[in-house]
């Protein structure tokens, strides 16, 4: 796997097309890197090693679990049925309806088939309907240039938003000062005038706060600012559909993306009539979202998880993985920051040397058969007899750390 991975680094720029694949966020001549095959949460590697993801399962995208069943069946029947013609495949206008359905507040819905597409979808409409170009962000919005644009004038203004030292290189210079960062009501409050946008995560890591995200909302209003919710990471994880609906609190505009279609590729715009219909007077199209994989797999998804209150189980899990960490923490005497304000998203943090830490702790997880990291991405897949498993060898773990 080490000579496949080399190779690739010769032909494919960085090796792999996303960054988080990439061995060296893991362990360096040591991560896996290739799969063979996959089934619930576990993965086996090119020469037949089994391991039991307590990583990120697909980046977050299989929210039920490898080759998923329910879903898997759909996506064949929808490919022997035809994947792709010149006429469009009715499953999208399902999808539409099933979203609008979960979202009230919204009117109508956009398709792509990636979060960062669906995103700089929500960008472009808003723009349109706004007639300004600035945008105000807090969080993390995807690869595209108007996000990337943020570092053309502070290389370090994505930096708790995204990844240090981000360089927006090939990100045309005339974007400068188009995407304008906050992180608290007095910055947004600073720019608001300057803005036709405002977009954010609505949680990630940190207990999201009502107050703060009403307060968000009421500057947009007051001000006629377009107020997006990147739902990418957290939509289909607490709830069937976006987190925004437990908090009462709605946007103009919602983003979602991998959480809603169990690994295959899908994404969704959906908002307020008069906004979405600007996307008539802006070119917005493209061949492959269209196809008919996508809509299919993304309502097998969304039946699975109302079927079987999917959310629930993932809350359990992510309660169950974070108390653990609590405890063989306490037990070992290491000291480690739990965030488990998200359960479906949990990490924890060494607070000393955590990266020399974290390396040591994927290295020896590794050993005993398992994908981890500090950071998990809970599925239905999980069941209680796995975390068990995976508890008592962290408990091995941690004391070899300690």
């Amino acid at each position: 796997m080490t000579e496949l991975w080399n190779r690739a680094k010769q032909i494919i720029p960085g090796g792999t097309q996303l960054l988080s694949k990439r061995p060296d966020q893991f362990l360096p001549k040591g991560w896996p890197t290739y799969y063979e095959h996959a089934l619930g949460i576990s993965v086996w590697d090119l020469v037949g090693n089994e391991f039991q993801d307590f990583s990120s399962m697909g980046i977050g995208s299989c929210v039920l679990g490898y080759r998923d069943q329910q879903v898997d069946i759909a996506v064949l029947k929808a490919i022997l049925a035809g994947n792709m013609t010149t006429l469009n495949c009715p499953e999208e206008v399902e999808l539409a309806e099933k979203l609008l359905d979960l979202h009230r507040w919204a009117d109508m819905v956009r398709f792509a088939r990636t979060g960062g597409e669906a995103t700089a979808i929500a960008i472009r409409i808003a723009r349109a309907y706004s007639g300004k170009d600035k945008v105000a962000f807090s969080g993390y919005h995807g690869w595209h240039d108007w996000y990337l644009s943020a570092n053309l004038g502070d290389t370090k203004n994505l930096d708790i938003h995204l990844l240090p030292g981000l360089k927006p290189l090939g990100v045309p210079k005339c974007l400068k000062g188009t995407a304008l960062p906050f992180t608290n009501l007095e910055q947004l409050e600073a720019i608001i005038n300057d803005v036709g946008a405002v977009i954010m995560e609505v949680v990630r890591h940190d207990k999201p706060d009502s107050a703060y995200l009403k307060a968000v909302q009421d500057i947009c209003i007051n001000n006629n600012v377009v107020l997006i919710y990147d739902e990418i990471t957290s939509g289909f994880r607490a709830n069937v559909g976006g987190y925004h609906i437990k908090l009462d609190i709605n946007p103009d505009l919602c983003v979602f993306g991998k959480g809603m279609s169990n690994g295959y590729p899908m994404s969704a715009v959906i908002g307020r009539k008069e906004i979405m219909e600007k996307a008539q007077d802006s070119f917005i199209s493209s061949t492959y979202w269209t196809d008919r994989i996508g809509p299919v797999a993304s309502l097998a998804t969304i039946e699975k998880m109302e079927q079987y209150d999917v959310p629930y189980h993932l809350q359990n899990s992510g309660e169950h993985i974070s108390l653990g960490w609590k405890h063989l923490s306490l037990k070992h005497n290491l000291d480690i920051k739990v965030k488990n304000s998200f359960l479906p998203l949990i990490s924890f943090e060494f607070k000393e040397n955590h990266q020399e830490l974290r390396t040591k702790f994927i290295r020896e997880m590794l050993k005993r058969g398992y994908l981890a990291n500090s950071v998990v991405y809970v599925s239905y897949a999980h069941t209680e007899k796995d975390i068990n498993r995976y508890l008592d060898n962290v408990d091995e773990v941690f004391g070899m750390i300690k």
